[in-house]
């Protein structure tokens, strides 16, 4: 029987998010979204307080939390700006990578100065010529002597202006496709690298965002993860593990929305009685709360699983897929609860709105979501 009572360990991680969210991140949210500006200084008392690098193993000096436990805190940091909550666990996404496909003496090499000082990480798939067709990116890796030669370019990089390192995809041949791509880890320091600027979003405006050029960056062989042809299904294993704390993300933008929805609802006055007495708002607020429902309990599930040793894939598609879908829906409906003031950028859930539309796009768009969920699907009836 499932059982998804948490631990009072749990319980003490999830307030501990939920006490950071509202005390440093909330009171900085809206200002932060109105200007674009990354709040470093507050993604350093994260670190601090040990909400980042969340999935490294302790061994490495990391959390070493379980999917589940990721879960708790993302979506309680979500819960006060999903842009913020971005960039706080991106470390996460650019660091896994090393973590299923490196050999010991890498983990031990790079992944320790993540976790004994601020630092951030960037992963590198997506490129301007194709986003969700990763296996025909174009960045290309030559084989150079004992080492490659990488150039190319990627965007919509996750605080990528900021990181100091990347791990890259790139392609030994763009004629094998998903065959050629091999996986690197790459410091920002190389000679050819270049950060491009901050891109100016609708939504997750406190998270940065940018382009990285790679100019024929010398790049030694043993900082290539895994063998060669295997970084294809390396960035999928590693989509696995990550795409389920975005469920969790999404749900957080939600649960926020449904929060200031029905204090609004309780409050605005309309005919001679609250709002919230009129039963088209109640029944908004009823389908609300079970899109939220659903959807933390889907992306607990797949999480559970991913920690039982599954590879979870088809598991944390759903988990995703319909938390951010949920979430779009859920945070629309808020606009509509608080009608005209839902609109205007003086109240909150314009934000969540903006904010929860990215959530089905990044981590696999939610059409590639619904394919790999058919694929799956159906591999269960051949």
């Amino acid at each position: 029987m499932v059982d998804f009572a948490l631990t009072d360990e749990q319980r003490s991680l999830q307030e501990l998010a939920r006490k950071f969210a509202r005390t440093e991140m909330l009171p900085q949210a809206a200002a932060c979204d109105k200007a674009g500006r990354f709040p470093e200084e507050i993604y350093r008392k994260g670190f601090e307080l040990g909400l980042m690098n969340l999935n490294v193993p302790t061994e490495y000096g990391g959390s070493g939390l379980s999917v589940f436990d990721q879960c708790l805190i993302v979506e309680e940091l979500a819960r006060a700006c999903g842009g913020m909550t971005t960039s706080i666990i991106a470390n996460c996404l650019a660091l896994e990578p090393i973590l299923l496909g490196g050999t010991e003496e890498q983990r031990r090499r790079l992944l320790p100065p993540f976790c004994a000082s601020y630092h951030l990480a960037s992963f590198c798939l997506t490129e301007p010529g194709g986003g969700s067709d990763a296996g025909g990116l174009q960045t290309r890796a030559t084989k150079d002597g004992d080492g490659y030669v990488v150039d190319g370019e990627k965007c919509f990089i996750t605080n990528g202006p900021h990181a100091s390192l990347y791990t890259v995809f790139a392609t030994v041949d763009p004629t094998l496709r998903h065959r050629g791509i091999t996986a690197f880890a790459i410091p920002r320091d190389s000679e050819g690298v270049v950060p491009g600027k901050d891109e100016e979003k609708m939504g997750h405006r406190a998270s940065s965002t940018g382009t990285i050029r790679f100019e024929k960056v010398r790049v030694p062989a043993d900082q290539r993860l895994g063998p060669e042809g295997e970084g294809f299904g390396l960035a999928m294993r590693t989509l696995d593990h990550t795409r389920t704390p975005i469920g969790a993300l999404a749900t957080g933008i939600a649960q926020a929305a449904i929060d200031y929805a029905a204090a609004y609802a309780l409050k605005r006055h309309s005919f001679g009685k609250p709002i919230a007495e009129h039963q088209a708002i109640q029944l908004k607020l009823a389908n609300m709360a079970q899109s939220i429902e659903a959807a933390r309990l889907l992306t607990w599930r797949a999480a559970s699983l991913i920690d039982g040793g599954q590879r979870g894939t088809l598991e944390s598609s759903i988990a995703k897929c319909f938390a951010s879908d949920a979430a779009m829906r859920v945070a629309d409906e808020a606009v509509q609860i608080f009608g005209g003031y839902g609109y205007m950028r003086d109240y909150p859930v314009e934000k969540l709105l903006r904010d929860a539309k990215l959530t089905q796009i990044y981590e696999g768009a939610n059409e590639i979501q619904r394919l790999v969920i058919a694929r799956e699907l159906l591999t269960r009836y051949a």
